[in-house]
């Protein structure tokens, strides 16, 4: 079955039709034609009987002609004798002629001696052969006189009309599905946060009401973002203020242990309040542009490589705008740099980065060599303030357990998905898809 709408809409449509058509085709054929075919091929049979008859009672060759010719006069079909000659017992009916079988049969029964009909030799004529016991009377029968002129006209003109109707009534189905069509494009659209301010509501009653509730629902959501916004603007306006007073009061201290630690400690908490409002800024005022991954992916290389970080990243060969993906560029370079940066903290030293260009999606792939995260805790550490297990972050620092969920939101927002599994060198694999 078809999985759109407008394919499963036009079978329920089209099937209908084809049936009432060969419903109608049966029962015009079995009732009507069939009827009035066997009743005028009777008379015609009574004739042809009644002609052999009198062609049979005759004794010689002349007053065979004589007869032949005197009965053929003002019938409206042409008669023929030939003396010691033998009918082909193989009846010939091509497939078209739907009358066929029923003009056969009636002649064979009806006729009273032994006969074989031709359906097939000349258009418009039936040819019949009677086997007499001196020769054989052939008979050139118009096909009028046996069935109804031209039967498939009705056939003809009922598919012309059926075809015609149900190419109306696609256009139209196309016209009533199109707003179905556009509300889903435009919910894709507003999930992956790009712009759909030039859908507005049309078609059926259902799909209006069906868009306008969408309609509302991107208003209140955008409402919230935009409200959200503003706040985490003030939180972040408050919680950086004293942070700026405190590293400016321990610069003024004396180089001493307990200024460092504190300087630390400051860097940790600008570190945790940056993670924070990442995670709840997610992707509010950015708007998707084409960006290149390929060349994404080499600068954040390069800038891992002068941070001491041993990565090795596997580049396609691909044509121009094969990684070009229509993206937002910060929040795609914040997912990925937290995957290569938590591979790089969580690992043994080494750092893998595979970029494939496939025909709807492209997928990044950062492996690690380090332990790994044991299959019943990958669901568990993707959500936000989870941190992997105590192998994992043994002797590997602390962190707000906000990168894997940040980098999960971003693939999802632009209508991808992040899938953690083993990999292939001991350690994590994050497998990110984009779709083109």
């Amino acid at each position: 079955m078809p999985k759109g709408l407008f394919g499963r809409a036009l079978l329920i449509l089209i099937i209908p039709v084809i049936l009432l058509q060969i419903v109608v085709t049966l029962v015009f054929i079995e009732r009507h034609l069939d009827g009035v075919t066997r009743e005028m091929s009777a008379t015609i049979a009574r004739e042809l009987r009644s002609f052999a008859t009198v062609v049979e009672a005759q004794y010689t060759d002349s007053a065979i002609d004589r007869t032949v010719s005197d009965l053929a006069t003002g019938i409206g079909y042409h008669l023929e004798y030939s003396p010691s000659d033998f009918i082909d017992p193989q009846e010939r009916r091509p497939f078209y002629r739907i009358a066929a079988r029923a003009i056969i049969e009636t002649l064979q029964r009806d006729v009273g001696f032994p006969i074989s009909v031709d359906t097939e030799r000349t258009p418009k004529n039936v040819h019949v052969a009677i086997q007499l016991s001196e020769g054989v009377l052939y008979a050139q029968v118009p096909e009028r006189r046996l069935t109804t002129r031209n039967p498939h006209f009705l056939l003809v003109w009922m598919v012309a009309v059926s075809v015609f109707l149900v190419i109306i009534a696609i256009l139209f189905l196309r016209n009533q599905v199109r707003p179905l069509r556009q509300l889903a494009s435009a919910a894709e659209a507003f999930g992956k946060g790009q712009s759909t301010s030039d859908f507005k509501a049309a078609g059926a009653e259902e799909v209006r009401r069906a868009a306008i509730a969408f309609l509302t629902m991107r208003a209140r959501i955008e409402r919230q973002i935009a409200q959200r916004t503003l706040m985490l603007s003030g939180v972040s306006h408050d919680l950086r203020t004293p942070l700026t007073r405190i590293r400016l009061s321990l610069a003024m201290l004396d180089d001493q242990d307990e200024a460092r630690n504190m300087a630390r400690d400051v860097d940790e908490m600008e570190r945790m309040v940056d993670g924070f409002l990442a995670f709840a800024r997610g992707e509010s005022g950015e708007m998707p542009e084409p960006i290149d991954l390929r060349a994404m992916l080499e600068n954040i290389l390069a800038d891992e490589i002068a941070m001491g970080h041993t990565v090795t990243l596997d580049l396609p060969e691909t044509e121009d705008g094969g990684t070009t993906l229509p993206l937002r560029a910060d929040s795609v370079r914040r997912c990925l740099r937290n995957l290569i940066e938590n591979a790089s903290k969580y690992g043994d030293g080494k750092v893998w980065v595979t970029l494939r260009a496939e025909a709807r999606r492209v997928t990044i792939e950062i492996e690690d060599d380090g332990p790994g995260v044991p299959a019943a805790r990958r669901d568990d550490i993707l959500r936000p303030f989870t941190r992997g297990d105590m192998a994992r972050n043994q002797d590997r620092g602390g962190g707000t357990g906000l990168g894997l969920s940040i980098a999960l939101d971003v693939a999802r927002a632009h209508g991808g998905d992040l899938i953690l599994s083993v990999s292939e060198r001991g350690g994590l694999s994050v497998l990110v898809t984009l779709p083109r």
